[in-house]
């Protein structure tokens, strides 16, 4: 996968895309979080570079991975740490989780793929503790 300058709103965002295709698609009750919860607001990036993370995201796991559309979300355990190691600030990687946690919430069920995207971050980053009780809220 293509890197981001560390703390950058790309690196942020593509933990949230990452979140959000990790079940095999994109649904509006995810979009609808992403907006209850001010996504450009708190990254700091406009719509259109959203899209632009997305896009991007999806070509990189293509290109990386020879499996169908369906499995694209399976990213390596080294690539995974390698993108989230990408967000080093601690403010913001609280609300990279608060966010991938309301998008993996969004349509009632959370899949495997997007619970290894969110508790990998929360793990690598050790924020346990912090997100136990922590519930997603609006900007």
């Amino acid at each position: 996968m293509r890197s981001y300058p560390h703390n950058s709103p790309e690196a942020a965002a593509r933990i949230v895309a990452l979140a959000m295709i990790a079940d095999g698609h994109l649904s509006k009750s995810e979009f609808d979080a992403l907006e209850r919860l001010n996504i450009y607001g708190r990254l700091g990036l406009g719509p259109a570079d959203w899209d632009s993370v997305i896009e991007a995201c999806c070509e990189d796991l293509l290109a990386n991975n020879h499996l169908s559309w369906d499995q694209t979300w399976r990213v390596d355990e080294r690539t995974l740490a390698q993108v989230l190691s990408e967000v080093e600030d601690p403010a913001l990687r609280r609300d990279v989780v608060t966010v991938c946690s309301a998008v993996v919430e969004a349509d009632g069920l959370v899949t495997d793929g997007e619970w290894i995207v969110l508790s990998s971050a929360i793990q690598q980053w050790g924020l346990q503790g912090e997100m136990i009780l922590a519930a997603p809220k609006p900007v």
